[in-house]
């Protein structure tokens, strides 16, 4: 195969820039980058829950709260679990505690670490949180929460202490 010929000025130039670039920091990552890693091991994930269990924590977790109590304490991995209804309607324990204004319940898996959302902040009369939500993405006021249940009947669950939120939300409808 014959070698092509390369103009003086070409091959100077091309020449320079390889050697600005294996010299420079970006030319080390660059070799680094090329040069294969050892494939590090994937961890093993523990195996899913059992839906039973699961269906059982986001029942209890609507109204009873030594059953929730004592089924996070049986199984930790449950605080954020989640039971699919069918239809795309998935619900965690918490946002059961959320549609049925029981703030004891909520709390208790807040504090425990469980997460939560606009629904479950509503409930709890957490103006600050839901109007900062709703300023950043207006179309949460439409979102709905477990079982389809809009975001102001979350807020009125949550009773008097929820009432800010249900007159701000009032605001935002009329």
């Amino acid at each position: 195969m014959p070698i092509a010929h390369v103009p003086r000025r070409e091959f100077v130039t091309r020449s320079a820039a390889g050697i600005v670039l294996i010299a420079s920091p970006l030319g080390a990552f660059a070799q680094t980058a090329a040069a294969p890693t050892p494939q590090q091991p994937v961890p093993k994930r523990p195996d899913p829950l059992a839906p039973s269990m699961v269906q059982d924590f986001v029942r209890k977790a609507h109204a009873d709260l030594p059953g929730t109590k004592a089924l996070l304490a049986e199984q930790p991995s449950l605080l954020n679990a989640t039971w699919d209804w069918g239809g795309g309607d998935f619900e965690m324990g918490i946002g059961g505690a959320g549609h049925m204004g029981n703030r004891e319940i909520a709390e208790f898996l807040i504090g425990e670490g469980g997460r939560f959302d606009i629904f479950v902040a509503a409930m709890l009369g957490k103006l600050e949180i839901v109007r900062a939500l709703l300023t950043t993405w207006p179309a949460l006021l439409a979102s709905k929460g477990p079982h389809g249940i809009p975001l102001m009947r979350h807020a009125i669950a949550g009773g008097e202490p929820a009432q800010p939120v249900v007159e701000y939300l009032k605001s935002l409808t009329v």
